[in-house]
C-alpha cells in the first residue's frame, strides 16, 4: 500500500506545488502602468479673412454675326453682262463697288426718249408763254379792264408746265433705271452667297446675292435675371466686354461693348439676350495685328459688371450646402457662420457679411462640425499654415 501510495501521491504533490508557485508568482508580478490616452483636437487647414474691392464679371457665350445682312435684289430686269471678281463667296468689297452689271442698251434708249420728251415739252411751254404775252398786249390795246385768265391763256400755260414736270419725272426715272443696271455694294462688307451668273437673265426683284456688313459685328449673349442685376443700367453706361476663343490651339481675345438688351424674355429658355458690338471685326479699317473675328465663330464673353467694396472672395467649395462657412476663432474653437452671399459663381463665392475679420476660414473638410469644437492647425504650434500667396502670408490668394 505504501509503495502504491507513493506512486500516485508524488505527481499530485508536484502538481499542487507547481500551482502554488504559479499563484505566488502571479501575485508578486507588478501591475502594468495605466496611461491616459491623449485625444488630439481635430486637424484643419485655415487661412486669414480679408476683404477687397471687386468688379463683378458676367460670363456668357454666343455666336458672332453681322450687324447688317442684306439680300441684294435687281430693281430692273436684264441680262447679266459683268460680275465683279469681288462678288464671290467670301469676297470683300467697299461701299459703292460695282458687283453686277446688267445689259443697259434699252435703258439708254429710254433715257434718250425721256430727254427728247423734256425738250419737246419745254418748247411747247416756251411757245405758250409767248402766246400769253401776245394775248395780254392785244387785250391791253383794246380794253382797259382786267383781262380774263382764259383770254391770257393761263390754263394752257398751267397745262404745259404740268407736262414739263411729268417729262422731267420720266427723265429722272430713266436715269435711275440706267443707274440700276449696275448693282453696287451698299456698305463695306463681304459676300455670303452669290445667286447669279454671266448671261443669266434676271427679272425685276430677282435675288442677286446675300452680303454682310463688316463695319460692326454683333454677339447675342443669353443673360439670366441674376446676370442682368450685376450689369447696371445700359442706358447710362455700356460695359466693356472681352470676347475670347481658341484658334489653332491658341487663345485669342477681342474687345467690344454691351450696347443693349433685346428687352423681351426668350419664352423657351427664360433668358434675355444682350447684344455686344465689336468694331471692325475683319480689321479692314484699323489694320491691327490681331485675328479676324469671323462671322459664325462661337466665343466666350466676360462682361464687366458692377463694383462692390469690402467683399470677401472665397473658393466656392468653402461654402457648405446649408449656406454656412466654418471659421476658427482666436481660442482655436470652430464656429459655424451664416453669411450674406452677394454673388455665387461656379468657382468663387462673394460674401458681404457674416464672417468676423479676426477669424480664420476653414479650407478643409469637417464631417460633423459643431460650434465650439476644438481644432488645431496643420503644424504642431497651433499656427495656421503658410498662405498659398507667398507675398501675403496667411491670406487667401485668389
Amino acid at each position: 500500500m505504501s509503495s502504491g501510495l507513493r506512486k500516485t501521491g508524488l505527481p499530485v504533490i508536484l502538481l499542487v506545488t507547481a500551482i502554488a508557485i504559479m499563484v505566488v508568482l502571479i501575485q508578486l508580478k507588478p501591475e502594468p502602468e495605466v496611461k491616459e490616452v491623449e485625444v488630439q483636437d481635430f486637424l484643419v487647414d485655415a487661412v486669414d479673412i480679408f476683404s477687397q474691392d471687386v468688379e463683378f464679371l458676367v460670363y456668357a457665350q454666343g455666336a458672332v454675326q453681322p450687324k447688317n445682312k442684306t439680300v441684294l435684289s435687281s430693281q430692273v430686269s436684264g441680262r447679266v453682262i459683268t460680275i465683279s471678281e469681288k462678288f464671290n463667296e467670301g469676297g470683300f468689297f467697299r461701299k459703292g463697288d460695282m458687283l453686277v452689271e446688267l445689259e443697259s442698251d434699252d435703258y439708254k434708249t429710254d433715257l434718250l426718249l425721256a430727254e427728247a420728251e423734256v425738250a419737246r415739252v419745254q418748247a411747247s411751254l416756251d411757245e405758250e408763254i409767248a402766246r400769253g404775252k401776245v394775248a395780254e398786249r392785244e387785250w391791253s390795246s383794246v380794253n382797259s379792264g382786267t383781262p380774263p385768265e382764259l383770254g391770257l391763256r393761263k390754263p394752257q400755260l398751267a397745262r404745259e408746265k404740268a407736262n414739263l414736270k411729268a417729262a422731267k419725272a420720266g427723265l429722272d426715272r430713266a436715269k435711275r433705271n440706267l443707274e440700276r443696271t449696275i448693282i453696287r455694294a451698299p456698305y463695306d462688307g463681304l459676300v455670303k452667297t452669290r445667286m447669279v451668273d454671266l448671261g443669266q437673265f434676271v427679272a425685276l426683284g430677282s435675288q442677286i446675292g446675300e452680303v454682310f456688313s463688316t463695319d460692326v459685328a454683333e454677339v447675342r449673349l443669353p443673360l439670366t435675371d441674376n446676370d442682368v442685376a450685376f450689369l447696371g443700367d445700359l442706358d447710362e453706361k455700356q460695359p466693356n466686354v472681352t470676347l475670347s476663343a481658341d484658334i489653332a490651339g491658341k487663345r485669342h481675345f477681342w474687345q467690344g461693348k454691351l450696347v443693349r438688351d433685346e428687352a423681351v424674355l426668350d419664352e423657351a429658355r427664360r433668358v434675355i439676350y444682350g447684344v455686344v458690338e465689336v468694331q471692325d471685326p475683319y480689321n479692314m479699317v484699323t489694320k491691327v495685328h490681331q485675328s479676324e473675328l469671323k462671322f459664325g465663330r462661337f466665343v466666350s464673353a466676360a462682361i464687366s459688371g458692377l463694383n462692390a467694396s469690402n467683399i470677401i472672395k472665397l473658393p466656392r467649395f468653402v461654402m457648405r450646402l446649408d449656406g454656412t462657412v466654418l471659421t476658427v476663432d482666436k481660442d482655436m474653437k470652430l464656429q459655424i457662420n451664416t453669411v450674406d452671399v452677394m454673388r455665387a459663381e461656379e468657382d468663387f463665392v462673394y460674401i458681404s457679411g457674416g464672417l468676423p475679420s479676426e477669424h480664420k476660414v476653414v479650407m478643409s473638410a469637417v464631417s460633423t462640425p459643431y460650434n465650439g469644437m476644438p481644432v488645431r492647425f496643420v503644424d504642431d504650434n497651433s499656427e495656421p499654415p503658410p498662405s498659398i500667396d507667398e507675398d501675403e502670408p496667411g491670406e487667401i490668394s485668389l
